[in-house]
């Protein structure tokens, strides 16, 4: 397979874990309909971005992956023929928690998932309250549309698990997120194509869209949406998405580009391993 159709999540929180969930089934569905072969939603998709506050009431949204929603949408996955990244809340065991996306063959296997290894704390993003850091490394999965890695929000921030990716065989990596405007929205339009660039794949980064003021009142960040996929010569693949509206992004990508980009720039051979090691000293 060389053509991958993929789609993309970016939607505002409806107020509810149920209507949201099935929110992501319609629009699974509708990615479906237009020919997609894999869809990947926002970070936490099932509920509201609770890194806003510290409130232990949001650790109910925690369950087991593989779990119930792994269960609902591997149904689904199967149903349609379609892969699932399906960025969710884990609990491993009372009290110990990750921010973590499974992912979903086109069969409805489960085929493992990623946890989040880097988590912020800072105002209105309280992460470290609600996860522990991931400790999978950085699996790449091997899906009906490929060879797939995850990046989850703030993880983009950090080279080293972009190129782990690359090194483990990912031709497609999604960065699931929940980025609100500020110092962000510079490092938005230029990470995802400087990591898709150096490591010669495609990127598909989706972001959560407006402010949820149904849960937060005035405390609400606005987060702006502006989802986009980018391949290995660092060129976004059709429109970046609206930074106000919600929707589904669906997008051609040709993974044959993967080996013309990296034939072309030669990053992998040109490598210096052995020179690298003051960037993993603590």
């Amino acid at each position: 397979m060389s053509v991958v159709r993929v789609a993309l999540t970016q939607t505002g929180w409806t107020g509810d874990r149920e209507s949201m969930t099935a929110l992501h089934e319609d629009f699974t569905r509708q990615a479906a309909a237009q020919g997609a072969q894999v869809i990947c939603f926002q970070e936490l998709f099932y509920g509201p971005y609770f890194g806003i506050t510290q409130d232990p009431a949001y650790y109910e949204y925690a369950e087991s992956v593989p779990g119930p929603t792994t269960d609902r949408f591997a149904a689904l996955a199967a149903e349609l023929g379609i892969v699932i990244v399906l960025p969710v809340y884990e609990e491993d065991q009372p009290g110990v928690l990750y921010n973590t996306a499974a992912v979903i063959d086109a069969d409805g296997s489960y085929l493992g998932k990623y946890r989040k290894h880097h988590i912020p704390h800072l105002p209105k993003f309280w992460e470290k309250f609600y996860f522990r850091p991931g400790n999978l490394g950085w699996p790449v999965f091997e899906t009906a549309v490929g060879k797939i890695g995850v990046n989850i929000c703030y993880d983009r921030h950090f080279p080293e698990g972009w190129r782990t990716l690359a090194l483990n065989g990912a031709e497609i990596v999604f960065n699931p997120n929940a980025t609100a405007p500020g110092i962000s929205n510079k490092l938005w339009e230029i990470e995802q194509p400087a990591a898709a660039i150096a490591n010669g794949y495609f990127v598909a980064a989706c972001n959560r869209v407006g402010a949820e003021t149904n849960e937060y009142g005035d405390e609400a960040v606005a987060f702006y949406g502006s989802s986009y996929v980018v391949g290995p010569d660092g060129n976004v693949v059709g429109d970046v998405a609206s930074s106000t509206e919600a929707g589904l992004i669906v997008r051609d990508i040709d993974l044959d580009q993967v080996r013309e980009v990296r034939e072309r720039w030669q990053f992998f051979r040109d490598r210096r391993p052995d020179a690298y090691a003051p960037i993993v000293a603590p």
